[in-house]
């Protein structure tokens, strides 16, 4: 079957490797629909960060129909339509038995301690799929496990009630904390990013309005919600000096550099930093969301392409190349 592995930092190659075995136990066999390219695969082909086998079938947001499953495996069977939930937690530490699987000591994802969707196919535990939906496009499917990043994120910031929330930053969880904000929070929801027409597109979709990072953002309101999905050192910065005392300003962008912050600034203006990893159990409220989010996500998706085409995209992404969210790959 064809598949994108990733060999080594830059090394991304498209290839035809052997087909998945038969499922196991606890096992489950699934002829992936459609796949995202992930803002973090691009961080890990970039740097090299979290590459532990090598090579490996990239993708960790990916939908698809089972196959076949492997005994012991109940809850799913041959034809059920499903998405992957990315993270393969160890299950024993504490943060695992805390209810806290997110920052598991040991946590690693789909696509890197095991292949992942960018293939024809893929075996994974039956424990890490999520039945889908009938009757949504694939492509909104893939998009269920950033939108529980999304979702994530948006609880933990936990805007007051009324006040507007700026947004850095109009990627995939940028732009799906937007819309995730535009159905559930009464207060103004302000987005900025360098792309302008990803920010116009997000915009379009969410009502939500574009603004620069400067202290005219918020009109004379209080900024008391803020969210970087940038993870550049510099507009967090910005973003710690837009916020108003007793503000918030959560954290889910990849940084790429270290952040200098007088704690004295924090403490003064009791600034609350607040970090945002993966998700916890928000996948499967995700899914559910996806027959009433469809219209919009498929309104946010960028363009469609084949396996064939995923290193060619990877460039076009990490030039900024893209007018959408998710690039879709369908197998």
């Amino acid at each position: 079957m064809k598949a994108v592995r990733l060999y080594a930092a830059g090394d991304l190659r498209v290839e035809d490797i052997p087909a998945p075995a038969a499922p196991g136990a606890g096992e489950a066999l699934v002829r992936v629909s459609a796949a995202g390219i992930c803002g973090s695969d691009l961080h890990n082909f970039r740097t090299g960060a979290w590459i532990v086998r090598s090579p490996s079938v990239a993708g960790h947001e990916f939908a698809g129909t089972v196959a076949a499953v492997g005994e012991g495996v109940s809850d799913l069977e041959a034809g059920d339509r499903v998405v992957a939930d990315s993270r393969v937690t160890c299950g024993a530490c504490a943060a695992c038995k805390g209810g806290r699987p997110n920052v598991c000591e040991r946590l690693g994802f789909v696509g890197e301690v095991c292949d992942g969707g960018f293939a024809e196919a893929v075996l994974l535990p039956a424990s890490l799929l999520v039945r889908a939906p009938a009757g949504v496009d694939a492509a909104a499917l893939a998009m269920a496990e950033p939108l529980a990043v999304a979702l994530h994120a948006v609880r933990r910031l936990a805007p007051p009630k009324g006040s507007p929330v700026l947004i850095a930053g109009c990627g995939p969880i940028g732009g799906l904390a937007a819309l995730l904000l535009s159905e559930r929070h009464d207060g103004p929801i302000l987005v900025a990013d360098r792309n302008a027409a990803r920010t116009a597109r997000v915009a379009e979709v969410t009502g939500a309005r574009v603004v620069e990072l400067t202290a005219d953002a918020v009109g004379g309101m209080p900024l008391l919600a803020a969210l970087d999905a940038t993870g550049n050192p510099g507009v967090i910065g910005t973003l710690l000096d837009l916020l108003s005392p007793g503000g918030t300003l959560a954290l889910v962008g990849i940084g790429h550099g270290g952040l200098a912050v007088d704690p004295a600034r924090l403490v003064e203006r009791e600034i609350a930093l607040v970090g945002c990893h993966a998700f916890i159990d928000e996948l499967p409220e995700a899914v559910a969301l996806l027959p009433a989010l469809e219209g919009k996500l498929l309104a946010l998706a960028d363009e469609t392409i084949g396996l064939d085409d995923v290193p060619a995209a990877y460039a076009r992404l990490i030039a900024g190349q893209s007018a959408g969210l998710k690039t879709i790959i369908r197998p």
